[in-house]
């Protein structure tokens, strides 16, 4: 891939997602005031139980299915990836829709809250609409035109934010039916942003064949990066239940603080990540092209420039959160008591290590998939919450809300040095690279289709579930 078309479309990309968040942010303010503490607490506890969900549905599909859209485009192979990703995903997405209904009363009881029930109610649908737009993300990127991908996410955040401010204002007398509504507004969004793409998809006349074989290619492709992704979201998950409990010994305020930490302060601590979203898009399938041709050493070296770059993007919002934690504070949270303040700028200042170090983390983690070893990225996420949830069981009794904010920065500096590491050593390497260049030469595709012939069965080899194409996500191998 030319520089200038790298970076074109990690500048679209990142500025669509970029923009998403910042709209998304500037709506938690109003949404915050209308809800109330009570209400915000219910709001942000739904999120890890649907996030989780989420990640079953619809972690690692515009990945997967970029890469075959883009391989098909190259070898000229055969059609129908659209259609058949779509059939096998939405399956999925129903199956975790089902799965959050049946859990929403039980995990509500778990969290202590009844009134989370309706809140889960809401979401759900959300899952099954995010499984099909996951979809028609990764056709798009496959197809090299990243516009789409970033105006779907504007649509979506507006339509949150427009109707989730609707609905929560004609319910803010009572917090559990604002918050349920507000919740309600998260899936409006999503159906909306689903439609806003499949239209113009069918502008496009693509053909819509389905492939039974394929379908089932991209499952198992998308499996690693699932296991991968689906870490954080549990891990945030069992925090809901572990760091208000935790906390209901010592207080009486627990969900509200709750709140306030994982709405308010991770909110703008994942800001920067989201600037890095377009780099991580546009370094993944340069770093595969590399292992593709059997130079794993280029590949590290690629991977270490996109973290290079990603750092010199993050650092400076970390500084700038340090510095200007007040401000933001005073700007964005008014409405906020002069004690809920205080301790909001004290979580800030703490969490902006976590700043820097949660974008790091995804453009290692992206890279490893990339390279082949996603069990790698797997790994070192799961020693990191592990560690998180120690920190949490030791220091959230004694420091309160702060200790959780500890325990984050911990939890993703250990990941980040165990990725560093993994991406840096040599070890198997060049077994590793023999074994791609191998593969690349039995079949260009993930899905194993000899490019040299549109009519021949595709051939599946499930080790071969990295990225093996020269010229992926646009048609280019040097970043």
């Amino acid at each position: 891939m030319k520089h200038a078309k790298f970076f074109k479309n990690a500048a679209i990309v990142s500025a669509g997602g970029l923009l998403a968040k910042g709209i998304g942010a500037l709506y938690r303010i109003p949404l915050a005031n209308l809800l109330g503490g009570y209400g915000e607490g219910l709001y942000h506890m739904a999120y890890p139980l649907f996030c989780l969900m989420l990640t079953l549905s619809s972690a690692g599909i515009p990945t997967v299915v970029a890469r075959t859209v883009a391989a098909e485009r190259v070898s000229g192979g055969a059609r129908g990836t659209l259609a058949s990703a779509l059939r096998v995903f939405a399956g999925l997405g129903a199956f975790a829709l089902v799965l959050m209904l049946l859990l929403a009363r039980p995990f509500a009881r778990l969290q202590g809250e009844e009134a989370l029930v309706g809140c889960y109610l809401a979401l759900a649908p959300a899952v099954f609409f995010v499984a099909l737009l996951a979809v028609l993300r990764g056709w798009w990127q496959g197809r090299g035109e990243m516009a789409p991908t970033a105006l779907s996410e504007i649509v979506e955040q507006l339509v949150k934010a427009g109707a989730g401010l609707l609905l929560a204002s004609r319910f803010s007398a009572d917090p559990v039916r604002a918050a349920r509504a507000a919740l309600f507004a998260v899936t409006l969004s999503e159906l909306i942003a689903f439609f806003f793409l499949a239209v113009r998809a069918r502008e496009r006349r693509t053909m819509l064949s389905v492939s039974h074989n394929r379908g089932s290619v991209l499952l198992y492709s998308a499996l690693p990066a699932m296991l991968n992704a689906s870490l954080l979201p549990l891990s945030q998950m069992l925090d809901s239940v572990l760091i208000v409990r935790l906390l209901a010994r010592r207080t009486a305020r627990a969900v509200h603080l709750y709140g306030l930490f994982s709405g308010s302060a991770l909110s703008l601590v994942s800001l920067p990540a989201s600037l890095c979203a377009g780099l991580i898009a546009a370094s993944v399938p340069a770093v595969a092209a590399c292992m593709a041709q059997g130079d794993a050493a280029g590949a590290r070296k690629r991977a270490l420039f996109a973290l290079a770059v990603t750092l010199c993007l993050a650092l400076p919002c970390a500084l700038g959160l340090l510095a200007f934690a007040p401000l933001a504070v005073r700007w964005l949270y008014p409405a906020l008591a002069a004690a809920d303040a205080l301790l909001l700028v004290r979580l800030l200042r703490l969490l902006s290590v976590s700043a820097a170090l949660l974008a790091a983390v995804g453009t290692l983690s992206a890279c490893l998939t990339a390279m082949g070893f996603a069990t790698c990225a797997m790994r070192a996420m799961l020693v990191a919450v592990l560690f998180k949830a120690g920190l949490e069981i030791a220091l959230v009794g004694p420091l309160g809300i702060t200790g959780a904010a500890i325990a984050v920065n911990g939890c993703y500096l250990v990941a980040f040095f165990l990725d560093l590491f993994y991406t840096v050593r040599k070890k198997r390497e060049k077994a590793h690279a023999a074994h791609h260049r191998i593969g690349d030469k039995e079949g260009r595709t993930d899905a194993g289709c000899d490019g040299g012939d549109p009519t021949r069965r595709c051939r599946v080899r499930a080790h071969r579930r990295a990225p093996c194409g020269s010229n992926l996500e646009g048609g280019g191998n040097s970043l």
